[in-house]
């Protein structure tokens, strides 16, 4: 075991973190009780007291990475932070070669997740996507990002989503989002 102080990575880091996350598990003697975890860049760091047995620190981490995936699918970034997110995202992926004049939020996009106006260097992104997981957010953002570079849907576009490692992820839970609205909505089964 560990000892005060000591780091350890997370025997899966993949666990409710993001793909570009690592989980990183601090284990402190001053820490008796408490639990607690925070994003550190792409990175998930979770304290523990450092008497927790291995079982433990397995069942805290898929708790902490719970929590903090439930407090970020409730907030809602504001025009401000999407662009700063944009940036972060071009920094990461294309070498900050994606360069927005601006990226905000719309509500006349019903039938697309975000648009792009390459000439101007504007990126748009549908309301409706506020409140889904930061990573289908990140891979809209990089997907316009990407047609300030390319602007069509060819290879060369294709190949520069390649970066981003929640790419079909990301897409499936959108397609999912699409085909669960065009199923027959039923009435609500009553309780006899």
């Amino acid at each position: 075991m560990p000892g005060a102080g000591a780091r350890r990575r997370d025997a899966n880091p993949a666990r409710r973190a993001p793909a570009t996350s690592a989980v990183e598990v601090r284990r402190s003697a001053r820490r008796s009780r408490t639990v607690s975890a925070y994003r550190e860049g792409d990175r998930t760091i979770v304290l523990i007291p450092a008497r927790m047995s291995e079982a433990e620190e397995q069942r805290w981490v898929s708790v902490m990475l719970d929590k903090l995936a439930a407090q970020e699918s409730k907030r809602v970034l504001g025009d401000t932070e999407l662009a700063e997110r944009a940036e972060r995202l071009s920094a990461q992926y294309f070498e900050g070669r994606a360069r927005p004049a601006s990226v905000r939020w719309v509500t006349n996009q019903n039938t697309r997740w975000g648009s792009c106006t390459p000439a101007e260097g504007s990126i748009r992104l549908s309301h409706r996507l506020q409140g889904m997981p930061e990573y289908v957010v990140d891979y809209v953002l990089v997907h316009e990002l990407a047609h300030l570079l390319v602007p069509g849907h060819g290879p060369r576009f294709w190949r520069l989503l390649d970066a981003y490692p929640r790419t079909e992820r990301a897409r499936g839970y959108l397609e999912g989002v699409v085909a669960a609205d065009r199923l027959p909505h039923l009435p609500a089964a009553r309780g006899e």
